[in-house]
């Protein structure tokens, strides 16, 4: 893995998907439904940017954390929260498919959390869980991630970036492939123009690309980032509300 004093730190990375995230998540509040209007697109296509730095974060927190375990229950209790406020900030009521809808049912949190759950199954010995029973049931934690937003995709991308941790470049290259299937599921049951939009996750590689290996000094950081997911999303939830955008 690279490492150097130069570049940016981990928690230089989650200040980015901090503010890119906000940007999209605002864009969405002010021009609901799927704007096509450039400047809209260049909001969301900003937006792309954050998804690929949670997922890079989760492979790396999965390889430095000192506790796995304690890792994912953290995750867990994060996604659980944030699926309250993902769906009040979306409108969108708090009891997954009680409108008959399967997609964007709740965060990319919970997303995250099985896909960390994913780099703990195919760690433990084979001689505890045989192969062909752990990509059973990694079919499984796919199925179970399929109404987060980013849907099996994010659990997808966690794995091949953690895979290929000792190549930056392959690392990119599955990362992209993994969202251009996403992409192409988007095109067909959701909108064209925002599936392709989707690809626009290559404008976090230069920033994945400058990443040092390092956390960083403020240790608050990876606390201020749980607290400021499902805030901003309530807030802007809000805002959405005032706006009479229900």
């Amino acid at each position: 893995m690279r490492a150097a004093s130069f570049g940016l730190s981990g928690n230089a990375l989650k200040a980015i998907a901090i503010l890119t995230m906000t940007i999209d998540h605002l864009a969405w509040a002010l021009w609901p439904g799927y704007d096509t209007h450039w400047w809209v697109l260049c909001l969301h296509a900003v937006g792309r940017i954050t998804a690929p730095i949670m997922w890079y974060m989760i492979a790396e927190g999965y390889h430095y954390t000192r506790d796995r375990k304690k890792y994912a229950l953290r995750l867990l209790g994060f996604a659980f929260v944030s699926h309250f406020a993902y769906n009040f900030n979306a409108g969108i009521p708090l009891v997954p498919f009680s409108t008959g809808e399967i997609f964007n049912q709740t965060s990319v949190m919970w997303a995250l959390f099985l896909g960390l759950v994913t780099l703990m199954l195919f760690d433990v010995p084979q001689e505890k869980i045989s192969n062909p029973l752990k990509y059973l049931l990694f079919i499984g934690i796919c199925v179970l991630a399929f109404p987060a937003d980013w849907s099996c995709v994010a659990v997808l991308a966690v794995c091949c970036i953690a895979s290929y941790r000792s190549n930056f470049a392959k690392q990119m290259v599955a990362m992209v492939l993994c969202v251009a299937c996403y992409a192409v599921v988007y095109c067909i049951f959701l909108d064209v123009v925002y599936g392709l939009l989707q690809l626009c996750v290559v404008l976090s590689v230069p920033f994945l690309a400058m990443y040092n290996g390092k956390r960083g000094k403020a240790r608050w950081m990876k606390w201020f980032f749980y607290i400021y997911y499902p805030l901003h999303l309530t807030l802007i939830g809000l805002l959405r509300v005032w706006l009479n955008r229900v």
